[in-house]
């Protein structure tokens, strides 16, 4: 049962990122009653650890927390740029996505207006009660729910590999903080891993920081970019993800994977400036300060003095690079959800060990007499390659919203669809 004197909420979240930040935007139309949302960070943020100057959105502005099922709801990206101010500088920047400062700007701002946020409160353990959901941080309970919103977000990968080496091995979240150390010596030989759009941006920033002697490798044979078609594009709307719910699990993980380069891949246009800068510092080095190195799979690094050698696979065979610092940029993974132990047993797995996820985004789990978990960017391969980015918060958010309530708070209609999926 419940402790008599904890806040009650219909839904509370875990996490108050971009996608908790949608549901909770547009839940009030619903009139379940209170939201909460629940993060770690002392405020809004959004990986602070990777936000530079000069970093682009993937995704357009119009697909914003709320505006692609409530044009007129008063969080709306437009609404934040007209009421700060901002609507004529943007648009005569003819940015063709825009920064990532800017979004997190409007992230903040947005949040500042959503009541029931509560910033440096880490959950550390979710358990089920019989009676719906209890929250714990710093060592106690906070809160109780009937329903509960996971949106905990990603962190950095560690290879296995990074296991046992010296600090001048670093994840790209770290690059932020150290760079200024790792300035001692403009000259080292300094290497990224990872051919995404974050081994991108790093390669970048330290060839705007004065580097001379960049080595980029991905595991990839090119540096490949988004497919940004306008068919490619299909993927990314709602009639796709109901197409994909009629197929079968193996299916839709088929069809997911190999819509990979439409988000898995570099944005044109960082490329573009990224080649640019390398080119303008060639100029006055008679080099490049950057070289690439695609079709490199890093398997092993060792130290060798004062070096590091990375051992790497290659369509050729077996390749040796040395390096001052190693820079990891290789993806991300979902962070761990907070269940205590009989919630996670709970909880029913597919094959490949993925959470089973509703049509729409409730967890499968064991016991859940009415109470729901909703899990938001990890349906991946059961609702398609949107699930993992930004392009269709609302729309997500919407079909959460609408299971609680048992009605159609929201209408998504993608009815006028040139695309005809095999059914």
């Amino acid at each position: 049962m419940y402790s008599n004197d904890l806040p009650t909420y219909h839904v509370a979240g875990v996490g108050a990122g971009p996608a908790n930040l949608s549901l909770a935007a547009l839940f009030p139309a619903a009139n379940l009653g209170r939201a909460a949302l629940f993060d770690s960070q002392p405020g809004p943020a959004w990986h602070p650890a990777l936000l530079s100057p000069g970093v682009r959105m993937q995704t357009s502005w119009m697909k914003d927390l709320v505006s692609l099922v409530d044009p007129q709801h008063p969080l709306t990206f437009m609404n934040y740029l007209v009421t700060t101010g901002r609507l004529f500088a943007l648009l005569n920047a003819q940015f063709d996505t825009i920064p990532r400062m800017e979004y997190v700007r409007y992230l903040t701002w947005a949040a500042r207006r959503i009541e029931g946020i509560h910033y440096g409160t880490p959950i550390e353990r979710v358990t089920y009660t019989g009676d719906g959901f209890e929250l714990h941080a710093g060592g106690r309970p906070v809160a109780r729910a009937q329903h509960l919103s996971v949106g905990v977000g990603t962190r950095a990968v560690r290879p296995a590999w990074m296991a046992g080496l010296p600090e001048s091995v670093l994840i790209a979240d770290d690059l932020g903080w150290r760079i200024d150390g790792l300035r001692a010596d403009l000259n080292a030989p300094i290497a990224v891993v990872g051919g995404g759009q974050t081994g991108l941006e790093c390669v970048l920033k330290l060839i705007n920081a004065g580097f001379t002697d960049v080595r980029w490798l991905g595991r990839r044979q090119w540096f490949q970019t988004i497919d940004d078609s306008p068919v490619a594009n299909e993927f990314y709307r709602p009639a796709h993800q109901q197409f994909l719910q009629q197929l079968s699990r193996g299916t839709r993980r088929r069809l997911v994977v190999e819509q990979g380069p439409t988000g898995d891949a570099l944005t044109p246009g960082a490329l573009r400036v990224l080649y640019q800068a390398n080119y303008d510092r060639m100029l006055d080095l008679d080099r490049f300060p950057a070289v690439l190195y695609p079709g490199r799979d890093v398997v092993a690094v060792e130290t060798d003095g004062g070096e590091l050698v990375m051992r790497c696979d290659t369509p050729g065979g077996r390749e040796v690079h040395r390096a001052r610092h190693i820079i990891v940029a290789v993806g991300r993974e979902a962070s761990p959800v907070p269940f205590d132990d009989d919630l996670a047993e709970r909880v029913e797995y597919d094959d490949d060990g993925d959470m089973l996820i509703e049509p729409d985004y409730s967890l499968r789990w064991k016991g859940m007499n009415g109470h729901r978990i909703f899990v938001l960017n990890r349906a991946r391969y059961s609702h398609g390659v949107p699930d993992a980015n930004l392009t269709l918060l609302p729309v997500r958010a919407a079909g959460v919203i609408n299971a609680m309530a048992g009605r159609a708070v929201y209408n998504v209609i993608d009815e006028l669809c040139p695309v005809r999926w095999i059914a």
